[in-house]
């Protein structure tokens, strides 16, 4: 019941912090237009506390500027604040200082993560309850944490939860949400549970036990699965609209709401994207697409228009008009015109930590004693001899003597020859967090090099390590006298600095780095993600909104092959595709 009415949620995921800011109102609209009543979003803790106890909620992180915006538009709002979301996110949300804590249990009663909980909701929460419909706000239900039912390693812990939430002056509805491995133990007393699915078979099944657990109490698929994300070296996953429209019209046939998950997916900008360790580590892709009703730029695809026409015949009033598809253009190829390498612009950065041991990237003694959560980390120390070197690296590391790379050391290649080598040398591995795991076993998601490393079986000592976070601090100490024109064999790992040139008013576009093989991509100094040429992934999304009219800077961190140039083109290229079954 909502407003003494007999309420249907019709919801859609979006999340503000994978949307530009300044999109925000277009994604919403075009929510509106489908015939959808109600926006559910996570809230990522790890970006809110980047470091204990300072907090940021400005920008593209101003949670109460989104919910505002729903309001206006004449959505609901339904808040996951976790504290852990998983959402295809680096740690499930979590902040990786947590991990400081060798004895350290996430999303369990355990002290040192309580505490920080605690912390974390004593400062969200005042921000939220304004927010809730019982003080005139759209916030009519909160979920409590996350599909807890598939981690269920705490009897205690969500309880906790909901008296956290509770105590903090959230009195709207609260929810847990499950898929079908968590079910049967994610339900918390006076709590109403939801169900996360993606086939009709499963809508059968969680329907029968939902009904055995809380008899007649309203049904909801929380987390109805529009499409499904991508991992590096995979393939683009495609869900069939048809599809869709008939397991959404069995929902709502069921008597139950719905929530779909990705209205709008949009993009794992930065380093924030999570991974999956199932059998193998894999890393999420740049674009968080989802193959979700509206595009990763928020164009309008099959999905929507069946859906609007599914959810109009069933809401008893003319539906708004979509609002007309951004502009997209594709800009003059780029032309890289100067270049760093990586061991030329050390001696820019901050002094390197010194320690008798490598320091995993949480541990190091950087952004005020939080260590870091994102980027690479290069560690140095001094060799003698040849043979085998061996070390558990977390993710990907790049090995180096002197400057000449001699391969990578990952999760399936633990061990590499050093070549002969004449007197004393520098060994380098730079070390890159692809992205911590954001579902199952997270406690042991430390990056960088884990424990010792070993040559010929002796462990190496005497280290240099260097924090690359690649924030926009870190592009402030290159001056422009420190680039040099690019040579014509470049060393690599490497920056390459050019100009984009935009003639009127800036529109979105796609960037192709065809030639590339591995990097990251900073355009005035927002980073837009990685690329990879192993796919399915091919071209990364830029917001229109994030250029200027005129020029505007291109840095391109590439660690092992540059293309000659850099190409924008008008639509996107996901790669090769796989239908779900």
């Amino acid at each position: 019941m909502l407003e003494d009415s007999t309420f249907w949620i019709f919801g859609g995921s979006v999340h503000y912090f994978r949307v530009p800011k300044e999109y925000w109102r277009d994604r919403l609209l075009k929510m509106k237009a489908c015939g959808l009543n109600t926006l559910t979003t996570y809230v990522p803790w790890n970006l809110h506390e980047p470091e204990r106890g300072r907090f940021d909620f400005s920008g593209n992180l101003d949670l109460e500027a989104f919910v505002l915006t729903a309001a206006e538009i004449g959505l609901w709002v339904i808040l996951r604040p976790g504290p852990y979301i998983c959402s295809e996110i680096d740690l499930g949300g979590l902040p990786s200082w947590l991990l400081q804590d060798s004895g350290m249990r996430l999303r369990t009663t355990y002290k040192g993560f309580t505490n920080a909980v605690d912390l974390y909701f004593d400062h969200l929460m005042p921000r939220v309850v304004p927010l809730q419909y019982k003080h005139g706000g759209p916030i009519i239900a909160v979920q409590v944490e996350n599909e807890y039912g598939s981690y269920n390693k705490d009897p205690t812990y969500m309880p906790y939860i909901k008296k956290a939430l509770e105590d903090r002056g959230i009195e709207e509805l609260l929810l847990t949400s499950d898929n079908k491995d968590g079910l049967s133990s994610g339900a918390v007393d006076g709590v109403l549970a939801t169900i996360n699915l993606q086939s009709q078979h499963d809508l059968q099944l969680l329907s029968t036990f939902l009904f055995t657990v809380q008899g007649a109490r309203p049904k909801m698929v929380m987390e109805y699965w529009t499409g499904w994300f991508d991992s590096w070296g995979g393939t683009h996953n495609i869900l069939d609209s048809s599809e869709v429209l008939k397991t959404v019209s069995a929902i709502i046939d069921a008597g139950s709401s719905i929530n779909l998950y990705m209205f709008h997916g949009g993009t794992n900008f930065g380093f924030i994207n999570g991974a999956m360790h199932y059998y193998d580590y894999k890393s999420h892709v740049t674009s968080y697409d989802y193959d979700a009703v509206l595009t990763e730029a928020g164009d309008y695809t099959a999905k929507y228009l069946q859906l609007r026409d599914f959810f109009g015949s069933i809401s008893g009033t003319p539906l708004p008009p979509p609002p007309d598809p951004l502009p997209k253009t594709a800009y003059e190829s780029v032309t890289p015109a100067f270049y760093l390498s990586l061991w030329d612009a050390l001696k820019y950065m901050e002094a390197p930590i010194n320690s008798e041991q490598p320091v995993n990237m949480e541990n190091l003694p950087v952004n005020n004693g939080n260590g870091q959560s994102f980027g690479y980390t290069l560690y140095e120390t001094t060799i003698a001899s040849s043979g085998v070197l061996s070390a558990f690296v977390r993710d990907r590391g790049q090995v180096f003597v002197n400057t000449v790379s001699i391969g990578f050391l990952d999760y399936k290649r633990k061990e590499i020859n050093i070549p002969l080598i004449q007197g004393y040398t520098t060994l380098r591995i730079l070390v890159e967090n692809c992205g911590r795991v954001n579902y199952g076993e997270i406690d042991n998601q430390r990056k960088g090099l884990i424990g010792n490393i070993y040559l010929n079986d002796s462990p190496l000592s005497k280290f240099r390590i260097y924090s690359l976070d690649m924030k926009k601090s870190f592009f402030q100490r290159f001056s422009f006298d420190e680039w040099n024109k690019v040579p014509e064999a470049p060393t690599f790992p490497a920056f390459f600095l050019g100009a984009l040139s935009v003639a009127l008013s800036p529109s979105d576009t796609f960037m192709k780095l065809e030639g590339w093989e591995k990097g990251v991509v900073f355009i005035n100094g927002q980073n837009l993600g990685r690329y990879w040429n192993i796919g399915p992934q091919e071209t990364l999304y830029l917001p229109g909104t994030w250029l200027d009219q005129g020029i505007n800077q291109v840095i391109v961190f590439e660690e092992k092959m540059a293309g000659s140039v850099i190409q924008f083109t008008e639509t996107p290229h996901l790669g090769r595709s796989r239908y779900i079954n």
